[in-house]
């Protein structure tokens, strides 16, 4: 799938559980330790990340401390301007070709944490097939052990019949409820 499309479709999904989660910004989320507003600060600030990496200035990504906070009284409006300023950076001729990947690992970010915002908040968790099985493509075996510290939880090792969201989300260290070997 071509990067932008696939970034503009996660992110369209993504916003909508963002939407959803809104009204309940203290709830737990997947992610050890942090309630939905700390989750949607911290995909925020990866998507500035990202963005300012393609604009070519120094960027550091996010770790795994607590994000500052960059929502405002409208988080799912918060995430409609990041999604728009995204595609508009990395829309102008060139950018995609110069950063590689990083669009679309931008997109398969989105994807997971658009899933961990439905887990926390009960909406429902299922991606579009075609969206988790690309998000997949992208970062399955894109990560050494190394770099997969701190950005993933440990691999699940789930059924070879399973979904791609099924395998997405074991991949990257998150449950997907399925009975493990």
């Amino acid at each position: 799938m071509d990067p932008i499309e696939l970034y503009r479709s996660a992110t369209a999904w993504t916003l909508t559980k963002a939407a959803g989660a809104a009204a309940d910004l203290d709830a737990r989320t997947p992610c050890e330790e942090w309630d939905v507003r700390t989750l949607m600060n911290h995909m925020l600030q990866t998507q500035q990340y990202f963005t300012n990496a393609a604009r070519g200035r120094d960027a550091t990504p996010p770790g795994q401390q607590p994000p500052r906070d960059l929502l405002g009284v409208s988080p799912a409006a918060d995430f409609e301007r990041a999604r728009i300023e995204a595609l508009q950076v990395f829309g102008e001729d060139g950018v995609v070709e110069r950063t590689g990947p990083m669009l679309a690992i931008a997109a398969s970010d989105q994807l997971l944490h658009g899933w961990d915002l439905a887990r926390a908040t009960g909406q429902d968790e299922t991606m579009p097939a075609e969206l988790a099985e690309a998000a997949y493509g992208v970062i399955h075996g894109a990560f050494t052990e190394d770099q997969r510290e701190g950005v993933f939880a440990p691999e699940i090792v789930v059924p070879d019949s399973s979904s791609a969201q099924e395998r997405l989300l074991a991949y990257a260290g998150r449950d997907p409820g399925l009975v493990r070997f």
